[in-house]
């Protein structure tokens, strides 16, 4: 029996079962999830599955029997696809990587994996596959992580800041009579608004993960953002741009605490001057602030000229701790969209590279 099973082996009519076999796991290699492609010894594209076709969106037929060259210049693909190709070809080919992340055009997170060496016999099987989702886990964990650590430091720092405003709002009191004198007061009265304005921002950062609840008044939008204008006049010029405040059309009320709108316009105009500073081509920087009446709520804008965001900025403009300064927390736009939405209201953004940013604060009138 074992002899005869032995020579059953040796038999050539076993060769009918690589039909199959082979046929089985192509069926299974164009069911996975991931998009493979796998080139030959020769550098020539041997297979590609459905998913690999469908994100190039390109035909198997146009694929199979083509080297990375023919890929690049074939007309149908388009040219974000062709620079993500290439990219990924230079990193894992020739730099030596295993694998490569990026980011699509419409936001999604990829991952390519190269798999080559002696186990392949020359080929090199490329595989993508999307991680949006893992990303989106890392990201979250990594805020967690960083929303400890912020709760670890607050108290410290705290007491640390707020001591030299307590001094600094003292000897401006002291001060008063002699700003009296010289008919100055107002500038006494800024800075005692501003110091207090400090003390409430550091209050916000430390409760950064449960922001108070809002004192509310009535705030005549007009003359919100004509004091946020005077404010980051002077600091405008020094950066060498130019604050444009629209005519106002009419009079126009909200109900909120005048503290926080206050801290939510300043911030979105220091982003603009920072953002027109960074112009690289010398352009006057200009931005334009005002607000209009659109059905029963009010939309305060605020745009620039600056150097603009991509869409990947865009997708993580408003999460905590994301910021592209260097020397920034992350927390301005975070803060000033949770301030917004306490209020009724909410923050939209729109940005082109190197055209410029148009923010809107939409929130409901008082009639």
């Amino acid at each position: 029996m074992i002899s005869q099973y032995q020579e059953s082996l040796l038999l050539p009519g076993r060769t009918y079962q690589s039909g199959p076999v082979d046929t089985t796991y192509e069926d299974v290699l164009e069911n996975i999830d991931s998009g493979i492609m796998l080139f030959d010894e020769e550098g020539v594209i041997s297979f590609v599955n459905k998913q690999m076709y469908g994100m190039l969106e390109l035909t198997r037929h146009s694929l199979v029997g083509c080297t990375i060259s023919h890929l690049l210049s074939n007309v149908r693909l388009s040219r974000f696809k062709k620079k993500q190709v290439l990219q990924s070809y230079r990193e894992m080919v020739y730099k030596g990587k295993s694998n490569y992340e990026f980011l699509d055009e419409y936001g999604r997170y990829w991952k390519v994996t190269l798999c080559c060496g002696e186990q392949m016999k020359g080929c090199y099987l490329f595989t993508v596959k999307e991680i949006s989702d893992y990303k989106l886990i890392e990201q979250t964990a990594y805020q967690n992580d960083s929303l400890a650590m912020l709760g670890k430091l607050s108290a410290s720092i705290a007491h640390e800041i707020r001591n030299p405003l307590t001094a600094i709002r003292g000897f401006i009191q002291l001060l008063h009579p002699h700003l009296q004198q010289l008919g100055k007061q107002e500038y006494g009265k800024i800075i005692l608004a501003e110091i207090d304005r400090a003390n409430d921002i550091i209050h916000e950062f430390l409760t950064s993960s449960k922001p108070s609840v809002p004192q509310v008044g009535m705030i005549p939008v007009s003359a919100l953002l004509k004091e946020v204008v005077l404010l980051t006049e002077s600091e405008a010029l020094m950066k060498g741009c130019q604050i444009n405040l629209h005519p106002f059309q009419e009079d126009m009320m909200i109900s909120g605490d005048v503290k926080q709108m206050k801290q939510v316009v300043l911030n979105l105009i220091r982003n603009a001057m920072e953002a027109v500073a960074d112009r690289a081509d010398g352009l006057m920087g200009k931005i334009e602030v005002g607000a209009h009446r659109e059905g029963s709520e009010v939309r305060m804008f605020i745009s620039d000229n600056g150097k603009g965001m991509d869409i990947r900025t865009l997708d993580m403009l408003f999460s905590p701790f994301f910021t592209t300064k260097e020397n920034g927390t992350g927390l301005g736009l975070s803060v000033s969209d949770r301030i917004i939405k306490n209020h009724g209201g909410c923050i939209s953004v729109s940005s082109r590279v190197n055209e410029g940013t148009h923010f809107v604060i939409s929130l409901p009138l008082i009639h």
